[in-house]
């Protein structure tokens, strides 16, 4: 059959139709007793303590864990690649790109009872620099809930995106802390054929999971020189079966070749076994200035890097108040020494009095933290005692690929937006939301008066933030927001969606097609106005890149008031060459309820053009309400209750773009 026109144009409207049409709702879920929010998980190595677990604790074994058996897996499995990396000439003089690196001990939250997805708190250490970052340990473990962490996906996710890895934590703890050696013997166990059964276990853990490798730390005294050796076989198989599937391993200095608990604070004969059957180490904090050079000597004639060696500093007590002898590890005037690990830099928002933990408070302090005195890694303070980590690392970026956008999401916040409207008013986290955020907060270019630059959380375009830029600005003034590597093509386009709260400005965008020759210079950045946007309010300015081309290294907006003082907020960013719009979810479904608390899924399939998902429920009148927005392909939402007498709720799940272009609906409903 030979088809008319008619024909082909009708099929292919048909077609199109059945695009936009929300999947068939699914049926109803089998009601259920309870139906338990999903936390991340952690374990045993083998056997459980005596007794029954607290309230809220589950006691696991990894030995018996499996993929299939593990019904919280759809919610705590990252979903986000590790993105590649680069290094864009340094922002300051003294920072380094090819020495020093961070490995940041971060405990999140409880070991048990820890949100798979997020809580309706604000209050969360909503991580910024990972600019900074080298690596990041999932830290926690206690020997009444479990020794053994999977990081949970919001914070691998957040991690990934900045191209930060994460490592989960194996803690076997001091006997005065509940340790038992039963438990350090248990992981180090062999089978039959001589292998290490747990060692497995771990990688498939990390496999599963998103994340790569671990922070094997055996502090539980007690143990003997055959323990070691044991010790020493497991961790060379652990670092073995990781690198096979790119994972890493981290040995904290802790047990001795002889079996002993014995913190060195050193690379030295009593851990170097360990060290050369890892990939890194953490040094103790009882290092001192010779015993780092010594250890960085040692490094160095085993044929590894002195940098694969962390000089721990402990931060959980006093931050960035603590005096530290920075010298010895990244002194200014000569090649630094090793490399630096922080542990617990979440002081910055644990420090904070109860009721004081907004946001804005938080962010304060990890600028404080990260940045240093100055609030600008550009320019920073050699005064300050606090030798903050943009002082003496380079920053690096991921920005390497088109599409490319932001809306300067934190990863928590007061409140939820969708276009500059509220579509949630409950506070809100969920790291796995982040973007990827601009890594020099805040360098800042002006002859004249600093602005204050910060990220605001009283008003957004989409997310729960946005950046807001105040003063007087009695000089134009130049925010660099991006280091990039984006290919410019002839239809490539920067999109600015922003607003001016009082004063006036005249708002440049500003694009750099190298980096500078040397550090602490600013890009070379050309000045290009956007056209003009439309009414009030926010507004999305369009910048054509068509005079320019090669490469766009740095990407930021030129300020210049032309009266009185400026509120000025950027809501979001996008390079592209064409607009997209990625398919509708395909299989959403309701897989257990009870009451109104419900767990649903739907299927996976290609991400490259979906950044995550948005859940929103219908009300009786048909407006929507936002109920939450995973990376993932699950999602549980509790204490739900009918509305206006409904007897079923509709509930739409959206798949959202690189570029925040959302897809049409699929569709399930509920039954009360």
């Amino acid at each position: 059959m030979n088809p008319t026109r008619r024909t082909v144009l009708l099929a292919a409207g048909a077609a199109g139709a059945a695009a936009l049409v929300p999947a068939p709702a699914a049926g109803a879920a089998p009601r259920q007793a309870a139906v338990p929010p999903p936390y991340a998980a952690y374990w045993y190595p083998d056997s459980l303590p005596a007794g029954t677990p607290g309230t809220g604790i589950t006691w696991r074994s990894l030995k018996s864990w499996t993929a299939e058996d593990d019904t919280d897996l759809a919610f705590n499995a990252a979903s986000v690649p590790l993105a590649p990396r680069f290094t864009p000439t340094p922002a300051n003089a003294t920072a380094r790109a090819d020495q020093a690196r961070i490995q940041s001990l971060v405990s999140f939250g409880p070991t048990s009872a820890n949100p798979s997805q997020g809580s309706a708190t604000a209050d969360h250490y909503a991580f910024t620099h990972w600019a900074y970052v080298d690596e990041l340990v999932f830290w926690g473990g206690s020997s009444g809930e479990g020794l053994i962490l999977a990081p949970n996906a919001p914070v691998v996710d957040a991690a990934h995106r900045h191209g930060v890895p994460v490592l989960g934590t194996i803690f076997l703890p001091p006997v005065a802390y509940g340790g038992q050696l039963q438990w350090t013997r248990d992981l180090v166990q062999r089978d039959t054929s001589g292998h290490y059964p747990l060692a497995a276990q771990l990688v498939k853990v990390a496999a599963a999971y998103g994340f790569d490798g671990w922070f094997v730390n055996a502090e539980t005294g007690g143990g003997n020189s055959a323990l070691a050796t044991a010790m020493l076989g497991f961790l060379t198989e652990l670092k073995a079966l990781a690198a096979a599937r790119g994972q890493r391993v981290t040995w904290y200095d802790s047990m001795t070749v002889n079996g002993t608990v014995s913190w060195q604070g050193a690379l030295n004969a009593q851990n170097q076994a360990f060290f050369q059957s890892a990939d890194d180490l953490f040094v103790d904090f009882r290092w001192s200035a010779s015993s780092l050079v010594s250890s960085g000597q040692r490094a160095e004639q085993l044929g590894r890097s002195r940098y694969a060696l962390w000089a721990g500093v402990d931060v959980e007590a006093n931050g960035s108040n603590r005096s530290v002898n920075w010298d010895a590890i990244v002194p200014r005037d000569k090649p630094h020494v090793v490399s630096l690990g922080l542990y617990r830099p979440e002081w910055t928002r644990n420090h904070l009095p109860a009721g004081g933990r907004g946001p804005a408070a938080f962010h304060a302090a990890d600028d404080r933290f990260w940045t240093g005195r100055s609030g600008d890694p550009s320019r920073p303070d050699g005064t300050d005692p606090w030798r903050a980590p943009a002082v003496s690392v380079a920053d690096r970026s991921t920005v390497t690929a088109l599409p490319f956008a932001s809306v300067f999401n934190t990863g928590h916040g007061l409140r939820w937006y969708e276009e500059g409207t509220v579509t949630s008013g409950t506070p809100w986290n969920h790291l796995g939301l982040q973007d990827r955020l601009p890594s020099r907060q805040w360098a800042v270019r002006t002859a004249g008066a600093r602005p204050a630059v910060a990220f605001d959380f009283t008003d957004a375009w989409r997310g729960g933030s946005s950046v807001l830029v105040s003063g007087t600005l009695d000089e134009p003034v130049v925010l660099d927001l991006y280091a990039t590597r984006l290919p410019l093509g002839d239809s490539t386009v920067v999109e600015l969606t922003h607003r001016t709260d009082s004063g006036t400005v005249t708002v440049e965008l500003a694009v750099a097609t190298a980096d500078p020759d040397t550090p602490g210079t600013p890009p070379p950045y050309t000045y290009l106005p956007p056209a003009a946007g439309e009414g009030g309010g926010w507004r999305t300015s369009v910048v054509a890149l068509d005079g320019l081309s090669g490469t766009v290294h740095a990407v930021g907006v030129r300020l210049t008031a032309t009266g009185g003082p400026v509120a000025w907020r950027l809501g979001g960013i996008a390079v592209h060459d064409a607009p997209r719009t990625p398919a509708a979810p395909t299989g959403l479904r309701i897989t257990a309820a009870a009451g109104g608390d419900l767990r649903l899924a739907w299927d996976g399939g290609a991400r490259d053009d979906v950044r995550h998902h948005t859940l929103h429920r219908v009300l009786p009148d048909g407006t929507r309400r936002f109920l939450g927005a995973t990376c993932q392909t699950a999602y549980f939402v509790g204490g739900l209750a009918p509305q206006d007498g409904e007897r079923t709720t509709r509930f739409e799940l959206r798949a959202v773009g690189e570029l925040y272009t959302a897809s049409a609906p699929a569709a399930v409903t509920h039954t009360w």
